[in-house]
């Protein structure tokens, strides 16, 4: 059994050294501990500090994409390198790695395919009440969302099973936590969460530049994350909310004209069958959606057998 620990890494030449120095070469249950980090375009010297410490493996992009682009190299990499487990934290070192084995124990037995490191949201001193309040709401739509009960969503301290990394297919550009969690709940992926701890924060996150942009991008990803995994179920409720009131209007227009004032209240008419008509029109596009999104995962399969095929041929080699 080989576990490989990946880093997505944006110029983290200062914070990678000690981040490196906690990571484990033992981990019970497992006969290879391996090291990979993912260089998301660094300017700096993150890929010369990450092999003097001992990296095993190292992903280069071409340039800045992303955490969630680094973070899906990272696995298709690791796959391809032979891991079993794989387990994701930060080039900052916000996570104590001593919870690496915890990770990584509901795997071996068998008991979840994803495990998620839940922090303890209302003891981090750093977090504020307003970002406490935020995490616990982002967390609770994933929850109503995926299906599952995970409660800190946005927590990058993860494991995954091969089989879960493998059939991981990430959209949004900026972060992957939220999606992924959706996603293994529709595919019906067994996840789990354990306590875990944190470190004080060595920076400023680059993620969240203040609480007005955490929640614009918050509500922005899982706006979108609902449309591509539950959009029949999104443009319904457009649909309900656009029609509603023209139902309203249309019925204030029929009441009128059989009271005979029908000639005043020709505008609720117009307004009633406007809405109607936009609510008729999210609907059909809600069908729309749904189709393709039953293709998407579909796509998703292939590409997971595909990919799955290539590994064990690579393998033989």
């Amino acid at each position: 059994m080989k576990l490989i620990i990946q880093i997505p890494c944006f110029n983290e030449e200062g914070s990678l050294p000690e981040t490196l120095s906690c990571l484990p070469r033992e981990v019970d249950g497992f006969d290879t501990v391996e090291w990979l980090i993912i260089d998301d375009g660094s300017t700096d010297d993150t890929i010369r500090v990450a092999k003097e410490n001992g990296v095993d493996h190292i992903v280069k992009l071409p340039h800045n994409k992303g955490l969630a682009r680094a973070f899906t190299a990272g696995l298709e990499a690791s796959l391809r390198a032979g891991a079993d487990v794989i387990v994701n934290t930060d080039g900052d070192n916000q996570y104590k790695a001593e919870f690496i084995p915890e990770l990584t124990r509901p795997i071996l037995e068998g008991d979840a395919q994803i495990v998620i490191g839940a922090r303890p949201i209302d003891q981090i001193e750093h977090f504020s009440p307003l970002k406490q309040v935020l995490q616990k709401l982002g967390s609770w739509v994933v929850r109503q969302a995926s299906g599952s009960d995970i409660p800190d969503a946005p927590s990058g301290f993860r494991a995954y099973s091969k089989a879960a990394a493998v059939q991981m297919m990430v959209f949004n550009q900026y972060t992957y936590t939220l999606e992924t969690i959706i996603q293994a709940g529709r595919l019906g992926i067994p996840m789990v969460s354990v306590p875990v701890e944190v470190n004080p924060p060595r920076r400023e996150s680059r993620l969240i530049r203040s609480a007005g942009q955490y929640i614009v991008r918050s509500a922005v990803t899982i706006l979108r994350i609902l449309v591509l995994y539950k959009p029949f179920r999104s443009f319904a409720w457009l649909a309900l909310l656009t029609a509603l009131p023209g139902m309203i209007a249309f019925l204030r227009f029929f009441v009128l004209y059989l009271a005979g004032d029908g000639d005043g209240s020709v505008q609720s008419l117009v307004i009633g069958s406007a809405l109607i008509a936009g609510g008729t029109i999210f609907l059909v596009g809600g069908l729309l959606a749904d189709l393709i999104a039953a293709n998407r995962v579909l796509l998703a399969e292939i590409r997971a057998r595909q990919l799955l095929q290539e590994i064990e041929s690579d393998a033989k080699k």
